[in-house]
């Protein structure tokens, strides 16, 4: 029976598991190949089992309506993975999470016309299809099934931060900013300290050094032995600053949250100073469109879809939660950050940590009456070590009805490459120089 606490589906951002050491130029963003570890595919494999028991779990208060949890029904998911510029973290990450949500079953089989009855391998493993894309000369394949793998150079949508100039120019003014160089001079001490363990790496304040430290403690166990024990805390501290700083911005279209919109190219001349303005919240902004579908096809009950997901990196979600206000309700959950003082001097009480196999869920809830709307409601789960989700606040309410939530964030949405390409005053990387 379907009331007001039915949840019709969910929207997922999840992130990747535990990797190699990843770097980033801290001017840009332009990331480097690193690769994901066993330990990130059990942690993925567990986000996939916990996110089952929830939401396709019968016995689960939070179980999706209509949603069928044996066999997978493809027609119900709607799965994309970013495949830029982690290489291929992020995408094998997302299949190591649908094993979790679609473990193997023995229904997974079929009888053959002699009567045999076969079982997929590995007691019935299911392989959800994906996306096929590649390109040879002027031949194009294209096989859409499935998980939708989603390349930077030809999609915007997961990665719209890379490779745009408003974005560049958001950081360096960032990092110019008297709080960063305030930051920046509490940090020095420690990254003196600190700079024994990372051989010739900078310790400069804008090359934040949380990930080559976080990897090395948990993959080097002579670096994990030799590191004092509060040095881990405390950069996963300054990192917090770092990252909430990059990626929020204090106006919901800024570059920290994304490049602003362009509505149309009509009147372009006369908006285009406005929509150029810098805008740090470019990580969520592009993935705004694909949320604003799901969550209407969810509401249309001749729509089957049930479930989408969307794996990304930590990005995102910081510029989600800060668009949200989720972050001015909820101060804990901004940025990357510790639980520990960053000196044995200056005490400060951090901020949870968007860690490995991370995820946000909104779920879209049936309406009270029949004259009423369905309502979003936001949670979070901070990786594998958080056991349960953590109710979040939208615009400061505990839920929104779903056309609010999409006319307060559809402004700032970025809906198209050419939104993208005059919002980031990009001109020929991304598709850009066939507006030009």
């Amino acid at each position: 029976m379907v009331n007001a606490t039915t949840v019709l589906g969910v929207v997922l951002l999840a992130r990747h598991g535990d990797r190699l050491e990843f770097f980033q130029d801290p001017f840009t963003y332009n990331p480097a190949e690193t690769f994901l570890t066993p330990l990130g595919s059990v942690q993925e494999q567990q986000l996939g089992t916990f996110l089952r028991s929830t939401y396709l779990d019968p016995a689960s208060p939070s179980v999706i309506d209509g949603i069928t949890a044996g066999v997978v029904d493809i027609n119900q998911l709607a799965v994309r993975a970013d495949a830029g510029g982690e290489g291929g973290v992020i995408l094998v990450s997302v299949q190591g999470l649908l094993q979790g949500l679609f473990p193997p079953t023995t229904d997974n089989n079929i009888t053959l016309a002699n009567g045999t009855t076969i079982v997929a391998p590995l007691g019935g493993y299911q392989a959800i299809p994906g996306e096929i894309q590649c390109t040879v000369r002027v031949i194009s394949i294209l096989i859409s099934l499935a998980v939708e793998s989603v390349e930077p150079n030809e999609d915007i949508s997961l990665e719209g931060f890379t490779s745009c100039p408003n974005f560049d120019n958001h950081i360096s003014q960032f990092y110019a900013s008297a709080p960063f160089l305030a930051e920046a001079n509490i940090a020095r001490p420690f990254l003196e300290q600190l700079q024994r363990f990372l051989g010739n790496r900078s310790i400069d304040f804008t090359n934040m050094i949380f990930d080559y430290v976080n990897v090395q403690s948990i993959h080097n166990a002579t670096f994990h032995a030799e590191l004092p024990p509060t040095f881990g805390a405390q950069a996963y501290g300054f990192a917090n600053f770092h990252e909430n700083g990059v990626f929020t911005d204090g106006s919901p279209d800024g570059i920290g949250n994304g490049p602003f919109v362009l509505p149309r190219k009509v009147a372009l001349a006369s908006q285009l100073a406005h929509h150029r303005r810098p805008s740090p919240i470019v990580a969520i902004r592009t993935v705004l469109p694909s949320i604003f579908t799901s969550l209407t096809r969810i509401a249309n009950s001749s729509d089957p879809l049930k479930l989408a997901l969307s794996e990304v990196s930590y990005k995102p979600f910081i510029s989600l939660f800060n668009v949200t206000d989720a972050t001015t309700t909820d101060p804990g959950i901004a940025g990357i950050v510790s639980r520990c003082t960053r000196t044995s001097i200056i005490v400060v009480t951090w901020r949870v940590q968007v860690d490995y196999a991370s995820v946000v869920s909104l779920e879209l809830h049936a309406p009270a009456t029949p004259t009423d709307e369905p309502t979003v409601n936001m949670r979070f789960k901070n990786g594998t070590s958080d056991p349960t989700f953590h109710d979040l606040t939208i615009f400061g309410a505990s839920s929104v009805p779903l056309s609010q939530f999409i006319s307060r964030l559809a402004p700032i949405a970025i809906n198209t490459t050419q939104e993208w390409c005059v919002a980031c005053n990009q001109t020929t990387l991304r598709g850009c120089s066939v507006f030009n």
